[in-house]
């Protein structure tokens, strides 16, 4: 039997690298500088669970490194050769994964567009939680990310949280139809916007 590691309890702010303290942090190289002067005022929530459905492993984090092998599951041969990222993956026990430091451009959104403005890396943080379409989340997350969300309405001036469907809808779908926004709009007031 494995002992299971406590993760560190996770900080209140932002360190000078743009990391959250307590956070695992496994660098991506799938990102780069934001735009010169660019502001991040959104958060975009996405779900993931790879393969589809299937929640556990360590696959997620092989695809944003660029270390996720076609050989490995059939879905994989399908999506292996992509280059993306979130700064954020929070599992369904509550762990919370950082990829790539806030100040940074993930690669999460691809092909979007939020009030107007299109290509919603450039001013936005990516948030990816363990789960799909089709199940509810833990509890657990919902608490990790809302100790994350006040993290990075201290360090950022946001002004919405929005899902992924929202910005490139026709396109996505997540975080999906389970997600609880009303948790959402309850804590934040004012930054849940469709």
């Amino acid at each position: 039997m494995t002992a299971r590691m406590t993760p560190a309890p996770l900080g209140t702010a932002l360190n000078a690298s743009a990391l959250l303290p307590g956070a695992r942090f496994v660098p991506s190289p799938n990102c780069d500088e934001r735009p010169p002067g660019e502001i991040i005022q959104l958060v975009v929530i996405h779900a993931i669970s790879l393969p589809p459905g299937e929640f556990g492993g360590d696959a997620i984090e092989r695809l944003f490194t660029n270390r996720l092998s076609p050989a490995d599951h059939a879905y994989y041969a399908k999506i292996h050769t992509l280059h993306v990222s979130a700064h954020f993956l929070i599992r369904r026990d509550g762990a919370l994964i950082q990829f790539v430091p806030c100040d940074k451009r993930a690669w999460h959104a691809g092909l979007s567009s939020w009030n107007g403005r299109d290509r919603c890396n450039d001013f936005s943080v990516g948030i990816e939680l363990e789960g799909c379409d089709e199940l509810p989340f833990e509890d657990v997350q919902y608490r990790t990310l809302e100790h994350l969300l006040n993290v990075l309405k201290c360090s950022y001036p946001l002004t919405a949280v929005v899902g992924h469907a929202e910005i490139a809808p026709g396109r996505k779908t997540d975080p999906g139809p389970h997600f609880d926004w009303q948790n959402i709009a309850s804590r934040f007031p004012g930054y849940r916007q469709t």
